[in-house]
């Protein structure tokens, strides 16, 4: 069956006419625009911003990708020509196009991968206290032996490197989160509380990590179209909210940049780090609830039209 003649069978619960769609989508081009048009700037120039350029540099989501909106499966566009040809689309029949029954199912495996997970983080409870250390891990004794230079080498570390090294030995390092984990130093990495690896992902992510917030932009633009684009702006910007944290509580001098540095070397700037580290776990839970209902709804439109293809087979 092709995608189109999927289409024509996907129930859509919602049917948006051309002025209802087109207000979504140019509302979301400008709203994603704010953030895309300074960094495809800055790349053209040659310029790079250690905080705003992390969204398109570590993740793979483009600017123009990020641009383009969706609605979500379940949703079929009326006197929408332009999105009959796109990747994931087709015909639904009424002169309606809709994201693909046959997108869903081939998709399903990412789906169920990231309900799992988030069902798994959301599960346990928030564990604070780690205070932004894994940025300077990832500069532990950098440059010594074999260990890499920093990461970041256009800014500048706040403090020396034999004081900046002295932050990491007087404080625990309690990182669970591997994408963070992977990179820091192999001096650093033995002084963790555990040993992260990929496959354990599932088992060690939680929802007081700041890196696993941030993460959730990368689970809903990795399920698109399937995934509406406002819920990925809304993780995209909370993503942007966290890594303004994550930054200011490293160990680089951002005040380059307008940024003024959260000491977490000191009493004050740790208690400070873990209130804000509050805030966004609580922001997060909520992004996490919604795309893990997301992921929920799509299991079950898949299951409900492979239960409809069975029934309709075992009756002819």
């Amino acid at each position: 069956m092709t995608d189109g003649e999927a289409a024509q069978a996907t129930a859509a619960h919602v049917v948006l006419d051309r002025e209802e769609w087109t207000a979504r989508r140019d509302a979301h081009d400008a709203r994603a625009a704010r953030y895309t048009e300074p960094h495809v700037a800055r790349r053209a120039a040659g310029i790079r911003h250690p905080i705003e350029d992390f969204l398109f540099t570590y993740y793979s989501n483009s600017p123009g990708r990020l641009r383009r909106w969706h609605p979500g499966h379940g949703v079929a566009l009326a006197d929408a020509d332009e999105y009959a040809e796109r990747s994931g689309y087709g015909r639904a029949g009424g002169g309606l196009v809709a994201v693909t029954d046959a997108t869903l199912r081939k998709r399903l495996d990412a789906v169920r991968f990231v309900a799992d997970l988030l069902a798994a983080t959301a599960s346990r409870p928030a564990v604070l206290g780690c205070f932004g250390l894994h940025e300077w891990a990832m500069v532990y004794r950098a440059g010594v032996g074999t260990n890499p230079d920093v990461r970041h080498e256009q800014v500048p570390l706040r403090l020396s490197r034999a004081d900046t090294d002295a932050v990491v030995e007087s404080l625990p390092l309690r990182c669970t989160h591997f994408d963070a984990f992977r990179f820091f130093t192999p001096d650093a990495a033995p002084r963790n509380e555990r040993t992260l690896v990929r496959e354990d992902q599932l088992a060690s992510e939680q929802p007081g990590c700041l890196h696993a917030g941030m993460d959730l932009y990368k689970w809903a633009y990795k399920l698109v179209p399937l995934v509406d684009s406002e819920l990925v702006m809304d993780c995209f910007e909370h993503a942007l909210a966290t890594r303004e944290l994550d930054m200011a509580a490293s160990p680089y001098d951002l005040r380059e940049y307008g940024r003024d540095p959260v000491r977490i070397e000191e009493p004050a700037g740790r208690a400070e780090y873990v209130r804000r580290q509050q805030e966004l776990a609580r922001d997060a839970s909520v992004l996490r609830e919604r795309l893990g209902q997301r992921c929920a709804t799509l299991l079950g439109a898949a299951e409900r039209r492979e239960c409809s293809i069975t029934a309709t087979d075992s009756s002819v």
